[in-house]
């Protein structure tokens, strides 16, 4: 059975029951327990139309929910008709669900969990795993965001923008368990462009192919982080490259340039470069400075002073540097980083430590404190 293929008509079955009636929590539960039935009868007897079959049997679901409940049983009057078995929604009314899953009410923390349950199909014992923490956690959490939903109706305009932070964010959380939370988010993405025919989400698309396909090469067998610099470029992924370029062309020739077209081109110029040495540098600083004008944040400020140092020489990126806030994440990596660049490797040698005291991870914190380490010892 393609289960990710059944993964994928979730949303469009959340939004047939939302739009019969049903509240939002029930439908996502009714749809669970039809994916679970599925599961189950599909590989002996699979149906000729796998959406209008998940209708039906969520739909059944669902009245069984709202009759065994009898402190609602009012709700009962919006049970009578049952949906034909090809009757879906059109890609808006799905597009909405995404827009509810990524609320500007709920937490990041909770709009992911909710988008991996409700929009990308991920059990909650799956999403716990994942991020690490005890199933009933997880179970409490996505029930909250559910129950800060439950009174926001499908009837107006959600925020693209927001739904992409989501998912961007989805993205960063990368691999852990037995999901492949960077994997769900171009998936859940790709479904999106079909969706919403913006610029952004293609150039969204774009940047996620074009980071992922680095993946490969970003640690050693043992864990060690190896720098951009320092990768095997032979093992990026070159087929996910050129989707990823290609993508990001197509957005681009809408001339509706947004924050992650621009981060997309700065990464497809990463990809270009056969070598380290060959990294259009230049250009890359061009990019920063329209990613400035669209999004004027201290990161992307820390972020073009590498480019900067990269293309105009460490003093002139420690000078782009000057004007970042000094509590930034990785501000003292990346001073260290244009101190050694420049012929300081007292100052540093310090920067590193300080760095990897400041570091989030593992893999970071041991790739921060080899490279003090390297300094002191020479």
């Amino acid at each position: 059975m393609d289960v990710v293929g059944l993964r994928e008509r979730i949303p469009l079955v959340v939004a047939v029951l939302v739009r019969r009636g049903a509240d939002f929590a029930s439908a996502e539960d009714a749809v669970q327990s039809a994916l679970l039935r599925a599961l189950e009868v599909w590989p002996q007897d699979p149906p000729r139309d796998p959406t209008g079959w998940l209708v039906t049997v969520a739909w059944r679901a669902f009245v069984d929910i709202v009759r065994s409940d009898t402190a609602r049983a009012a709700r009962e009057e919006r049970v009578a008709a049952e949906p034909l078995p090809g009757d879906v929604p059109s890609h808006d009314e799905t597009l909405r669900l995404y827009f509810l899953c990524s609320h500007p009410s709920l937490t990041p923390s909770s709009a992911i969990a909710l988008t991996l349950r409700a929009v990308a199909g991920l059990t909650t014992r799956q999403i716990a795993e994942a991020y690490l923490v005890p199933e009933t956690t997880m179970a409490q959490r996505i029930s909250r965001a559910k129950q800060r939903i439950a009174a926001v109706r499908l009837d107006q305009p959600g925020d693209v923008g927001t739904v992409l932070g989501v998912l961007y964010l989805l993205f960063n959380e990368g691999y852990s368990g037995d999901v492949d939370l960077a994997a769900e988010a171009i998936r859940v993405s790709r479904q999106l462009v079909a969706l919403a025919d913006e610029p952004e989400v293609r150039g969204l698309l774009a940047l996620m192919l074009l980071h992922h396909a680095r993946r490969a090469a970003r640690l050693t067998p043992s864990g060690r982080l190896v720098p951009l610099a320092e990768q095997d470029r032979s093992t990026w992924d070159t087929a996910m490259i050129a989707e990823g370029v290609a993508i990001l062309q197509s957005a681009l020739a809408r001339d509706r340039l947004g924050p992650y077209q621009a981060q997309a081109a700065i990464a497809a110029l990463h990809a270009d470069a056969r070598t380290a040495g060959e990294t259009d540098w230049t250009q890359i600083v061009e990019w920063y400075d329209e990613l400035l004008t669209l999004t004027p944040t201290a990161v992307v400020r820390l972020n073009r002073a590498v480019a900067v140092g990269e293309a105009d020489g460490p003093r002139a990126g420690l000078a782009a540097l000057s004007q970042v806030d000094p509590m930034v994440p990785r501000f003292a990596a990346v001073s260290a980083y244009l101190h050694e660049r420049a012929g300081d490797r007292e100052t540093a040698a310090v920067e590193y430590a300080e760095a990897a005291r400041r570091a989030t991870s593992e893999a970071e914190r041991d790739h921060l404190s080899r490279a003090a380490a390297r300094l002191r010892d020479r």
